[in-house]
């Protein structure tokens, strides 16, 4: 190979960024099973190999930039084990992301994840519940159970490829180990496909799964459920606002209306708490909008330990009359004691 064709396969490689998408649409001319009919399609495969090799090694790079090659053997006759789906995988990866397959592997391993929307009361997310999803999932067909053939009968060795999953492509001097089309490199033929899964071997599946929601969630919060060994799932809440409570992280408020008569002589009353009912002391001239701190009582830390606080805010609500009774009563209060208030009042 000349210099001058190695420059031109830098630059359809993809080498030089301007041009990186170049790479994908080269492979797919130079693939010998596009051009078949073409008796120079091997020829032009081994360069874009050689180029490929040469421009991936900085050490082979400087060998051809001084002697023109890298291959002294070839004219002598070499096989290699190259397979052209991981040579163009490689490519399309480029070469300065120092040829990673993480995401291929990832597709090829059949790993797959699923993504749900699950709606919660405030007082489910609060205490943690477990609740249904269905799902529509691949998964191993029930009839063949994922043997691809028909119950009774077996899948057979692969007689083009000899049950290697691979089989070799001549390329001139080169003979290049692909997958096999005839298997697709499972190794085997399916003579009697199963009619279920028509010889797959998985089929979609209505799924129910059980999600175990923590107590503490927040909304828009995601959690991850494996389903099983190669199926993921991912849980995003939402949660609706309660009427009672108010979040504020893992601390809680609300509200507690009382009397004005509680209110200046102290008392108690009830409330409602996150896990259980409350009975609130109110000390003798609380006064409105006073809050009072329950330590914790508000919401438990999710992956921790310890719950937050429950913070109750103190409500006076006056009666919408008095009696003839009553009044004297507050009036003679207000002679005797009230002098700190601006204004004045009805007597």
């Amino acid at each position: 190979m000349h210099k001058h064709k190695l420059y031109f396969f830098q630059v359809e490689l993809g080498v030089f960024p301007p041009v990186a998408h170049a790479r994908e649409k080269l492979a797919k001319e130079k693939h010998p099973d596009v051009n078949a009919g073409d008796p120079e399609a091997q020829v032009k495969f081994q360069e874009v190999s050689e180029a490929y090799k040469v421009l991936g090694n900085e050490a082979k790079q400087k060998e051809y930039d001084q002697w023109g090659t890298t291959d002294e053997f070839a004219r002598h006759g070499f096989t290699s084990d190259l397979d052209p789906e991981e040579l163009f995988r490689n490519m399309f990866q480029g070469f300065h992301a120092g040829f990673s397959q993480s995401d291929y592997a990832e597709s090829e391993t059949g790993f797959s994840s699923y993504e749900v929307m699950m709606n919660l009361t405030f007082k489910e997310a609060t205490l943690g519940v477990n609740k249904d999803v269905s799902l529509n999932i691949s998964d191993t067909c029930p009839d063949c159970n994922g043997q691809r053939s028909k119950p009774g009968t077996k899948p057979e060795k692969c007689t083009f490829c000899q049950g290697t999953g691979k089989e070799s492509v001549s390329l001139g001097p080169y003979t290049m180990r692909s997958t096999c089309r005839k298997c697709n490199g499972t190794k085997v033929l399916i003579k009697d496909p199963c009619t279920v899964c028509n010889g797959q071997g998985t089929t979609i599946q209505k799924k129910k799964v059980t999600i175990p929601v923590p107590s503490g969630v927040k909304d828009g919060q995601m959690v991850r459920v494996q389903i099983t060994k190669k199926k993921e799932l991912f849980v995003t809440f939402k949660v609706s606002k309660s009427r009672y409570f108010r979040r504020d992280g893992v601390d809680v408020h609300s509200d507690a209306t009382i009397s004005v008569y509680q209110a200046l002589l102290g008392g108690t009353v009830r409330i409602r708490g996150l896990y259980e009912e409350l009975v609130l002391k109110i000390a003798p001239c609380t006064s409105s909008h006073a809050r009072i701190k329950l330590k914790g009582k508000g919401i438990r830390r999710v992956n921790s330990y310890g719950c937050g606080d429950h913070y109750v805010n103190i409500k006076i609500k006056a009666p919408s009359q008095l009696s003839a009774k009553q009044r004297a009563v507050v009036e003679t209060f207000l002679a005797e004691n009230e002098n700190s208030t601006p204004g004045t009042t009805e007597m």
